[in-house]
């Protein structure tokens, strides 16, 4: 039976560092720390699209709602 869905797509680290408007350095050490997953293709590193939006989903900050900080206020 046939899969309905597109195949994963894996990035390469000039393709992730594009994706999060950063230098290549950034990703790499993702990579060197392990704070990322990724696939060893022989010498080379990819990333897969899924596991990049995990990242950045797991990473990405709400807005604080209701809070008001004192500054800009008469005093």
């Amino acid at each position: 039976m046939p899969s309905s869905s597109a195949p994963e797509r894996y990035l390469t680290i000039p393709e992730v560092a594009e994706r999060l408007g950063t230098t290549e350095r950034f990703p790499r050490r993702l990579v060197a720390e392990r704070r990322i997953a990724f696939v060893k293709v022989g010498r080379h590193v990819r990333i897969a699209e899924s596991v990049l939006a995990a990242y950045i989903a797991a990473r990405t900050v709400q807005p604080a709602r209701g809070l008001r900080s004192g500054y800009g206020q008469a005093a």
